[in-house]
């Protein structure tokens, strides 16, 4: 187990944290159906019918599994 030798100062504990940050996901921008539709790239991608219904998964173009 890891335990400190000695107490770190509330400014180095607060300057340590702020280090930490959350950082906005890459999108890709895609037409479909005439709509803007954003998504994360390098993912299979699911594709709906015109009531929003889930058809299938698609990567690159291709069907790779059903939903």
């Amino acid at each position: 187990m890891a335990v400190p030798k000695r107490k770190m100062s509330r400014s180095n504990t607060r300057h340590r944290r702020s280090a930490w940050k959350a950082t906005a996901p890459t999108l890709v921008k895609t037409e479909e159906n005439g709509r803007t539709v954003y998504s994360l790239p390098h993912r299979a991608r699911v594709v709906e019918d015109s009531q929003g219904n889930a058809l299938f998964l698609e990567y690159k173009g291709r069907k790779v599994a059903d939903v």
